[in-house]
């Protein structure tokens, strides 16, 4: 193993003095920055924009339900004709027309009502409309059945149930979906870097199989340091794109925000509003503060370093893999038949483990995913937002999941320098499972 050091130096420096490794290393940040940007922009353009909706109200009712809101202003017609309505609308380039027809009873009224546009209505001005229908057609229903307006408000009155730990701190709704989204962003790093990263592994193998090289290299290399020294030359030039990506990226965002005056949290307000017409909820500021408040709760230190700690078992384990993969075939297209079985496990760990998460992070389904070698580096870190122990991940199933990945690794490692032995001095020829499977017998 005394030349190990060298090969992992020759690795780096090959990657990180490529031409291409440099442009994609200081290019993909000002890419992935202008497209956050653009869509940033996009979004805040198209939050910006008022609709404008006709009003033909010929009943006696909704008489102060339609009033201008965030997007939404109405301009009321009145001793007009539908048709008539219906040209000025169209002529002006508002929105849409309402008409709300003539009647004494007000579910035929709410009946006959229509929502006049040129394409197809937005959703949320749809639920908006609906909301506002409902909530009046409620009151008329309570009213006849003799509740007051001023007990249908209390009646009306918007509740969500208080909830605390036994310790007596406050929960808020949803902090367990961001939480599970925070550690699911951490997994989705470790798959992408394992699919980009590992590819490299294994086209770089090809390459040197390919152009005959490797044949004076095994001469006075052992297959195994090779493959090792490849695998862990690579992480590290991955690594190092890696850092500098999100560096310039997040400096890059900061100033590109700053410059063209976008606010990130103005990205999501453009959510539905349903048919709940009730008291007012908290304020958006008082509300991004107490998500703060529970954000800056979350470990961050402990799920970073575990973090690191997956992220290197688990690629270790799926690099070892593709090299392999790469010391068994001659060209890149007769990699295909491989390389399905390895993504299939990290797609299987982002979805299961977003569906498993969310509903029960301490369920069955998400606690054996978290176990399993090939799936836990990222839907253990789905959970460990969560904490460790009382509450979150118990600590004997993170070191179970730690010791397995290291159990795991060995044995891929081992299993896949045979494949390489075998397979990096052979040519000419497409090889099979069965094939594969017989390398591992020598």
């Amino acid at each position: 193993m005394n030349k190990l050091p060298l090969i992992i130096k020759r690795e780096y420096l090959a990657k990180v003095r490529n031409k291409s490794f440099v442009i994609m290393t200081f290019l993909s940040p000002i890419l992935m920055v202008a497209m956050v940007v653009l869509i940033a922009y996009l979004t805040k353009i198209n939050d910006g924009e008022k609709r404008i909706i006709g009003l033909l109200n010929e009943s006696d009712y909704f008489t102060h339900e339609f009033l201008m809101s965030e997007g939404t202003s109405y301009v009321h017609f009145s001793d007009i004709s539908l048709e008539a309505a219906k040209d000025s609308t169209a002529n002006q380039g508002y929105y849409g027309l309402l008409y709300i027809p003539n009647g004494k009873d007000l579910e035929k009224v709410a009946e006959g009502s229509f929502l006049y546009t040129k394409d197809a209505p937005n959703t949320d001005v749809l639920d908006r409309l609906d909301g506002i229908f409902q909530q009046r057609l409620r009151q008329e229903r309570l009213q006849k059945m003799g509740v007051s307006t001023t007990d249908f408000e209390s009646i009306d009155s918007r509740f969500e149930i208080n909830t605390a730990t036994y310790d007596g701190d406050l929960n808020i709704k949803g902090i367990n979906e961001i939480k599970a989204f925070i550690g699911g962003g951490f997994g989705y790093l470790i798959m992408m870097f394992i699919i980009i990263y590992g590819g490299f592994v294994m086209r770089s193998v090809i390459e040197e199989k390919t152009s005959r090289i490797i044949e004076v290299i095994i001469s006075s290399v052992k297959p195994f340091e090779l493959m090792l020294g490849k695998i862990i030359g690579t992480s590290l030039a991955g690594v190092t794109q890696f850092a500098i990506w999100i560096v310039s990226g997040g400096l890059l965002l900061i100033v590109a925000f700053a410059i063209f005056d976008i606010d990130p949290s103005s990205m999501n307000s453009g959510a539905a509003v349903g048919a709940n017409f009730g008291p007012p909820i908290p304020t958006a500021d008082q509300t991004l503060q107490i998500y703060a408040q529970e954000l800056f709760k979350i470990p961050w230190a402990m799920l970073i370093t575990f973090f690191l700690i997956y992220f290197i078992l688990g690629y270790l384990i799926y690099s070892s893999i593709y090299a392999a993969i790469g010391a068994a075939v001659d060209n890149e297209t007769d990699t295909q038949q491989f390389i399905f079985p390895i993504i299939l496990p990290l797609m299987l760990a982002i979805y299961v483990g977003f569906f498993s998460v969310f509903s029960n992070p301490n369920g069955p389904i998400a606690v054996g995913f978290s176990l399993f070698p090939l799936t836990s580096p990222i839907v253990m870190l789905m959970r460990l937002p969560g904490g460790i122990g009382e509450g979150g991940v118990p600590i004997w199933e993170l070191v179970t999941s730690i010791l397995l990945l290291i159990i795991t690794f060995i044995g891929i490692v081992w299993l896949a320098a045979k494949i390489y032995r075998v397979g990096i001095l052979m040519y000419g020829k497409k090889p099979t499972y069965k094939e594969l499977f017989r390398w591992l017998k020598y």
